[in-house]
């Protein structure tokens, strides 16, 4: 297959483009290289694949239109995988408009270009943010993920409701996969397990928003790249899966973790709850694990080993 990949100089995007082109496809990445982060590391990102065969990357915005269009003229694509977004809670509170734009405007023009050039088959990240904060665990599909938190969950539930929409007009496949706080090697460099390592390693204080109670679904990169690419195999109709570890951890049993495999003790510096934050994420993959046959297979303690022993390595990579 020849796979439309947007987003796919980022963290899981990378990821994703290796596992693709090791499975025998052709991928096309569509990265804009915003500024969310540091650029360079993006670039490094996909220094892997870089000049494989069978890929190739183009610095395009998935919201203008023309751009987009001219890659659907260009290539004939038998599907695309839609990772691009403006990524964070906390940011999204301060500028909400630029997420609405990334997020929402930005996937209608892929679903737009999909409609007009054939292209029939949608495998979208969305995120575990759109159930808000809702008391009962697990996460359920079923859900009605009608009280987001913030304007990134907003837009992330926004952009499935288009795939929908898009899906009942033109009869497009389309799998909305609902990412849970994906961690691992490359991951993006403000998330909370990169910070606080770094910070531990160099003996700084981390910031702790809340008492410690707060608990998180984290899901290793290697888990989500299989969930992707299961669902790609069987993308047919419309459907909205977890994709997560199913195995939640509290905020302080994370740190101990992190602590342990580091191998230093943290120096706590405690802030309160952060606006547009949840108490807890937690996962049911049953929906996933029928459906497409999804099984999540590393624990938190070996994922959080394999990050710091990959995170120590690349500073001095770059020392």
């Amino acid at each position: 297959m020849t796979i439309l990949l947007t987003g796919g100089a980022g963290f899981i995007g990378s990821h994703l483009a290796q596992r693709l082109l090791d499975d025998g496809h052709s991928v096309v990445c569509l990265d804009s290289l915003d500024d969310y982060y540091d650029v360079e590391q993006k670039l490094d990102n996909m220094h892997p694949v870089r000049f494989r065969p069978g890929f190739s990357f183009f610095r395009r915005d998935i919201r203008n239109r023309n751009a987009v269009e001219a890659l659907f003229s260009e290539h004939d694509f038998d599907a695309v995988v839609h990772l691009a977004a403006r990524a964070g809670v906390r940011p999204s509170v301060q500028n909400p408009a630029l997420y609405v734009d990334v997020n929402v405007q930005g996937t209608l023009v892929l679903l737009e270009a999909m409609q007009r050039f054939g292209v029939r088959k949608m495998v979208m990240a969305s995120s575990s943010s759109v159930y808000g904060d809702t008391p009962r665990v697990p996460f359920r599909e079923t859900e009605t993920c009608d009280a987001p938190l913030s304007p990134y969950a907003a837009s992330k539930r926004a952009a499935e409701l288009l795939a929908y929409t898009y899906h009942n007009l033109y009869n497009l496949d389309i799998f909305c996969l609902r990412f849970f706080t994906v961690y691992g090697p490359r991951q993006r460099p403000e998330m909370a397990i990169s910070r606080f390592t770094e910070n531990i390693l160099q003996g700084e204080p981390i910031d702790v928003f809340g008492d410690g109670s707060t608990s998180r679904d984290y899901t290793y990169i290697d888990d989500i790249v299989d969930g992707i690419a299961l669902a790609l195999e069987r993308v047919k109709g419309y459907e909205v899966l977890n994709v997560g570890s199913a195995d939640p951890i509290s905020l302080a049993d994370l740190i101990a973790a992190i602590e342990k495999a580091v191998g230093k003790s943290a120096l706590i510096n405690r802030l309160p709850m952060q606006p547009g934050d949840v108490r807890q994420t937690y996962a049911s993959v049953e929906k996933a694990r029928r459906l497409i046959g999804y099984e999540p297979r590393v624990r938190i303690e070996e994922g959080i080993r394999r990050f710091v022993e990959w995170y120590r390595v690349a500073r001095r990579q770059e020392a």
